[in-house]
């Protein structure tokens, strides 16, 4: 019979401390090759500089991130991450605008606590900016927002029982969700209010004149 471990046992407590550790480790790593590549640029930041400010090896940086790339989407990936998870929770009465509009408004209600967790709002802003005015992370942006699509796209298609690449309508919706997420994220970053209050009220304004957008004729509404 296995002896029972008791949870002072450092065999017990000892891995939940590295794993802490591990986590801290993370979060110090984006933080600081954030404020780097915000204030010194991207291109002209190195990774010796970063694991200079944490005090670490090369070898720790790439334990956690293969390339600068990544850790610059690092904050990005967790909350497209719990925008796909909170997608996945939504109720399966809903059709797939309101899915992709309750699951984003949602996550702006509660995203807040997870990246100030990480870095400070207005470095994740900046961030934001910086990935906008840096040709080659915008291109990786955008390759990651297809990806991101055809991860929705079929998503939607699943709720709704359809084969995504037979049915045009999964990927339609989709890109027109994204197109008006990309505008609200433009025009936040360029906007005097930064908070995720600012940011979720006008994705809400945005996402209610998606159908009004796509009326035949604008003049008949004026």
């Amino acid at each position: 019979m296995r002896e029972k471990r008791e949870v002072g046992d450092p065999d017990v407590t000892l891995p939940g401390l590295r794993e802490r550790k591990k986590q801290r480790t993370r979060e110090a790593l984006v933080k600081v090759a954030l404020e780097l590549f915000t204030s010194h640029g991207y291109e002209r930041t190195t990774v010796d500089e970063i694991v200079d400010a944490v005090e670490v090896s090369q070898r720790t940086f790439f334990r956690y991130f293969s390339s600068k790339e990544e850790v610059a989407f690092a904050v990005q990936q967790m909350v497209e991450a719990r925008f796909v998870e909170a997608l996945r929770r939504r109720p399966a009465g809903e059709g797939p605008f309101d899915a992709l509009r309750n699951a984003v408004l949602s996550g702006w209600d509660t995203i807040g606590d997870a990246i100030t967790a990480v870095v400070p709002l207005e470095l994740y802003l900046r961030t934001f900016q910086m990935i906008e005015s840096t040709p080659a992370l915008l291109a990786v942006h955008l390759r990651r927002s297809m990806e991101m699509e055809e991860t929705l796209a079929g998503i939607i298609a699943e709720r709704e029982g359809l084969d995504v690449d037979a049915d045009p309508r999964p990927r339609i919706a989709v890109a027109a969700f994204s197109g008006v997420m990309r505008v609200t994220g433009q025009m936040w970053g360029r906007g005097t209010d930064q908070s995720l209050e600012a940011i979720r009220a006008l994705t809400e304004r945005y996402l209610d004149h998606l159908g009004p957008a796509l009326a035949p004729r604008w003049r008949d509404e004026a």
